[in-house]
């Protein structure tokens, strides 16, 4: 099973590109928190009878534990997906497989985040390359041109919205990192969800959003339970599964299927292409990426 592991990452980060150009852009009309809320309330709901036996476990976890699975349902199901939601939901203004492919400068912030956290000591071409990413990044959403900073840029905005979201899935999986130690991957992911509904919940409640839920229309009911039962728990379940399995460098080629997928499809549904400077830019990002979790996982997976 494990020569199957890379498959069960590719088939998630593949999903992921689906959700981001078909299924997410088609509930653009509703507020992003209440989108938010019943996405993960749903998966939340769906998993609980499953680990309801598993509760006795909670009692095993202790308050960093705790801190650190607020830390990723904060960052990375509250934060993180209200962000690239908002992104995504600039449909019509902007080719969102560039709002996809910013995602794959998480890495730069992971590895970041984690030198300034755990402490992680950082290869020297970390810098070359990160940089070289950044630019890409820049290259692939705005070509040789300067951003123009207003609200009627809908590139710039989705792009910070985008840059935002990088950050925060960032910052969630290095809090991934510590909250993970105590407790399976199954139970980590459903304590995600379970947490982030809690406050996904408090938000579209303090915030009068709630209510707008009759504003949903039957179309977008089944888009949300396609989300819950393939992009969401699923998608999550099948990463982790196959993460487990094969080291960070492989994963991170696996994961080029996310924004393969999102070019796909943005081109087959929307007729949207990138340019040739766009296309150096991807270029240039995708190795810089792959060059940067080489460099990360040579010092994890150094026999001493």
């Amino acid at each position: 099973m494990n020569k199957l592991a890379p498959l069960f990452v590719i088939i998630a980060a593949a999903l992921w590109g689906v959700d981001g150009i078909v299924l997410r852009p088609e509930l653009y009309t509703l507020p992003v928190t209440l989108v938010v809320f019943i996405e993960t309330i749903i998966v939340a709901l769906i998993l609980t009878p499953f680990f309801s036996r598993n509760f006795g476990q909670f009692k095993k976890l202790k308050p960093k534990d705790w801190l650190a699975f607020i830390g990723v349902a904060l960052f990375g199901g509250a934060i993180g997906t209200m962000a690239i939601t908002k992104a995504l939901f600039y449909v019509n203004h902007v080719n969102l497989s560039i709002v996809v492919l910013i995602q794959k400068l998480q890495p730069v912030f992971a590895v970041s985040f984690a030198a300034i956290l755990l402490k992680d000591h950082l290869n020297k071409k970390f810098y070359l390359w990160a940089g070289a990413a950044i630019v890409g990044a820049y290259l692939m959403t705005f070509g040789f041109r300067l951003p123009a900073l207003n609200a009627s840029d809908k590139t710039s905005l989705a792009a910070l919205f985008a840059v935002i979201a990088t950050i925060s899935f960032a910052l969630s999986t290095v809090f991934s990192k510590r909250a993970i130690k105590n407790v399976d991957f199954k139970l980590a992911t459903y304590l995600r969800f379970l947490i982030t509904s809690g406050m996904m919940l408090i938000i579209v409640l303090s915030s009068g959003i709630f209510w707008e839920v009759s504003s949903v229309t039957s179309k977008q009911s089944i888009i949300f339970l396609i989300i819950a039962f393939t992009t969401g728990g699923p998608a999550i379940f099948f990463y982790f599964y196959g993460l487990k399995r094969i080291s960070a460098s492989v994963a991170t080629i696996c994961e080029l299927s996310f924004p393969l997928t999102a070019i796909i499809l943005e081109y087959i549904l929307r007729g949207n292409i990138l340019g040739p400077v766009q296309w150096i830019g991807v270029i240039i990002l995708l190795n810089s990426i792959i060059r940067v979790t080489y460099l990360k996982t040579e010092k994890i997976e150094k026999p001493k």
